[in-house]
């Protein structure tokens, strides 16, 4: 009987044990946390033929990889990683950590190659990027992406925007910049804008004309 007894008991504290595994919150980080490294050889492996290819006008040396805190837009926080110049790597390290401490949520943040290089594939799935060796859109000439040069945030709440029109079904909701209908949204002197202004970057927010980009900050504006 004792024998029993003992084993129900055991039987219970193990599925006590479960049931509180199963319900336990998921650890987040509660600091910010960012490092910059030079790209590891497999991601250099990864890259080739995708992101970066010979021609490109930067090889890996000239590019290192943050990996980076970011809060989430249903909350929480999660690690990603963007690929910058080296030249701008401290730059976009302080960048990421106002945006943690103003709670500006970023929905993943990853490298373009986990899209196969394809700009398109990126931004239907709200991904935040940098580094990819590609033209300028609607041009023959790099773009700053494709020196590290340029950062893409929230690309469906903040879509490229031709003539009143968008190109993404998710982003149409987006076209008018002078409300807000997301905390992903960027607009004209927010926080987001200042976290880079304080760097000296540029965003395309803030073009003339009837092209907008209010996804993309650069080192020059453009």
């Amino acid at each position: 009987m004792r024998q029993s007894e003992g084993m129900q008991c055991i039987a219970l504290l193990c599925l006590v044990l479960v049931v509180a595994a199963l319900i336990a919150p998921v650890a987040q980080a509660d600091s910010f946390s960012a490092k910059v490294t030079a790209i590891p050889r497999e991601m250099r492996t990864t890259m080739t033929g995708v992101s970066w290819h010979k021609g490109c006008p930067v090889g890996f040396g000239s590019l290192r990889l943050i990996t980076s805190t970011h809060h989430l837009p249903a909350g929480g926080t999660a690690t990603g990683q963007l690929i910058v110049h080296r030249d701008v790597a401290p730059a976009v390290k302080r960048i990421l950590k106002r945006l943690w401490n103003a709670n500006y949520p970023i929905a993943r943040m990853d490298p373009v190659d986990k899209y196969g290089g394809d700009d398109w594939q990126s931004i239907e799935a709200n991904n935040t990027s940098a580094f990819n060796c590609r033209a300028a859109t609607g041009s023959s000439n790099w773009s700053n992406h494709a020196y590290g040069y340029a950062i893409d945030i929230n690309p469906i709440e903040n879509p490229w925007i031709e003539n009143g029109k968008v190109f993404h079904k998710a982003s149409w909701q987006y076209i008018d910049r002078t409300k807000r209908k997301s905390p992903l949204q960027i607009l004209p002197g927010d926080k987001v804008v200042k976290a880079f202004a304080a760097e000296g970057w540029g965003w395309g927010g803030a073009w003339s004309g009837s092209t907008l980009d209010p996804q993309h900050f650069s080192i020059n504006g453009r």
